[in-house]
């Protein structure tokens, strides 16, 4: 077989440029996907996102390397397998980042990425089924944006919290400065989850010019001539080369998108050697500058059942849930259970907020729970621009090993300090008088657990990273990074990467929309098409359907 275009991962880029590439019919696009069809129902209900994490089938289950500085613990790192990818198991929820951080990107050195020139992208993506006259948002776009209709009335007292402390309403995040308290908005249509797959794949699935291979795991990709000429797959216990006219353009995301560049050939010459590839490129920079959003929650439990969460009083309500979803697509079923947050600046000097505060009116339960027991609430401030750096690298040649993922949490100590401001806030919030009917009971960290040395050890005894994995193929102008400005992989022609993996620097949120606009503009990039023209935001006219 020979296509013009091989796009390597179904996930949220890889649905977006199948998309965009074949809506030309002179171009032959091949989507390969290593995972299947997206036909189980655990990705189809927005709150089935635990039992979808949980299931081994939707998920590639990576763990990372022992933590130093989390006494040694190793954290799951769920990568969504089958078509949608991660955004058919991820939280849906639709945050932009702030704007300052596309204009960081390109101040170091990615050119065509600030925020007016990348909003374009955003609009286009989306169909926000709320702000339908914001010129901060688009519709019409593939992507169904919405506000959740049924929330659970513990975000009352949250806000009443929140505006009891002094803090500012905000209605919508994305609509310029995200600062301030507020309800989310998500990727779900009609009560059900909003993946990549459903709004970029499945409307144009009959196009005769697009192929898409599911349960196909990419091997390597074939460098002939300092050329991309090429992917190894294997398919049922065969091995086969397919080839590319054109471009092969790497979408596995910010762990396996250098893990194929590694296989491939491309990376640190010296390690690759080491393990036995043999070196098409040397380029130091693959799998270097990983990072992630460390964070750790402050939790309570309580008798009162207002909370989601399963128990024996509550039973008749599950019940009705369930019927409720069936027969309408509404009630706690449609929700992603995280349906309130917070942006907050916690020190003076800061251009931006530099925590997100994720409400959960539900009790934290161990991984593996795929729904709450019991009742309570959780406020999880998360570290929204970390200094710590990690890598992802081979643990040998056979493309089957898993790679060896060391995001290096609290590498750096300093990113322990917002976590510290954010732990004293979520107390406070929880002991403003709005709470207090619930006579809640704090388990984490506990009421005992008080200053600085003892939180600190409480948080490298259970902080997580939110799985936003980015950074390990990162674009710029430096010939140290991997990808120049344009997404292409140095010294290598015909090959690209557009995923999360190009981040130069964090976004200070949820990375789902980013990576939408990435793929978005890599199209016209690959295509050659001109860039829309930027946007000034505060006076954006509403960005016309391409």
């Amino acid at each position: 077989m020979n296509f013009d275009f091989i796009v390597v991962g179904a996930g949220t880029a890889g649905c977006v440029l199948a998309n965009r590439l074949s809506a030309d019919s002179a171009n032959r696009v091949l989507l390969i996907e290593a995972g299947a069809r997206d036909r189980h129902p655990f990705i189809h209900i927005p709150a089935a996102t635990g039992a979808a994490i949980s299931t081994a089938s939707l998920n590639w289950r990576f763990m990372t390397a022992p933590q130093k500085h989390l006494n040694e613990r190793q954290l799951a790192q769920p990568r969504g397998r089958g078509l949608g990818g991660s955004s058919a198991i991820n939280g849906m929820v639709y945050f932009r980042g702030h704007p300052k951080d596309f204009d960081n990107w390109a101040a170091g050195g990615a050119a065509g990425w600030s925020f007016v020139e990348v909003l374009p992208y955003f609009l286009r993506a989306e169909d926000n089924l709320d702000f339908r006259d914001s010129p901060w948002h688009g519709t019409g776009g593939p992507m169904a944006v919405s506000s959740i209709r049924d929330r659970n009335p513990l975000n009352g007292a949250f806000e009443a919290a929140m505006q009891s402390l002094g803090y500012r309403y905000n209605a919508d995040f994305n609509a310029g400065d995200s600062e301030g308290y507020g309800p989310r908005q998500l990727n779900v249509r009609n009560g059900r989850r909003e993946s990549m797959a459903t709004a970029y794949l499945r409307p144009i699935r009959g196009r005769e010019n697009l192929c898409v291979l599911t349960d196909t795991f990419v091997q390597r990709v074939e460098i002939e001539q300092g050329r991309a000429a090429a992917v190894t797959v294997a398919e049922g216990g065969t091995v086969r080369r397919i080839e590319a006219a054109r471009e092969v353009i790497l979408c596995a995301g910010a762990i396996q998108s250098p893990q194929l560049l590694l296989l491939s050939g491309i990376g640190d010459g010296a390690q690759l050697k080491n393990i036995g590839i043999e070196v098409r490129r040397h380029l130091p920079a693959v799998g270097a500058n990983l990072f992630d959003h460390p964070s750790a929650p402050v939790m309570m439990e309580t008798n009162n059942t207002e909370s989601y969460g399963v128990s024996a009083r509550t039973a008749p309500r599950v019940l009705w849930d369930v019927l409720r979803y069936l027969l309408f697509r509404r009630g706690a079923l449609a929700s992603n259970l995280f349906e309130s947050a917070a942006f907050l600046r916690t020190r003076d000097g800061l251009d931006r907020p530099d925590l997100q505060f994720v409400f959960q009116p539900a009790r934290k339960m161990p991984p593996g729970y795929p729904v709450p027991v019991g009742h309570g609430f959780v406020l999880n401030p998360v570290n929204l621009y970390p200094k710590s750096r990690g890598r992802v690298a081979l643990a040998g040649p056979d493309p089957n090993l898993a790679p060896v993922i060391d995001p290096n949490v609290f590498a750096e100590p300093d990113d322990l300090l917002p976590i510290l401001r954010g732990i004293a806030i979520a107390r406070r919030v929880f002991a403003a008088p709005a709470f207090a009917r619930y006579a809640a009971t704090e388990t984490g960290p506990g009421p005992a657990v008080q200053g600085d040395t003892a939180l600190a050890d409480y948080i490298r005894r259970i902080a997580y990273a939110v799985n936003h994995q980015a950074g390990t193929c990162r674009m710029g102008r430096d010939p140290n990074t991997v990808l120049d400005p344009d997404l292409r992989v140095r010294g290598v022609a015909g090959l690209r990467v557009a995923d999360a993996s190009v981040f130069p620097s964090p976004v200070g949120g949820n990375t789902n929309a980013a990576v939408v606009m990435i793929a978005e503009k890599a199209a016209d990039l690959i295509l050659g098409r001109p860039a829309p023209a930027a946007l000034n935001p505060a006076t954006a006219e509403r960005q016309s359907r391409p």
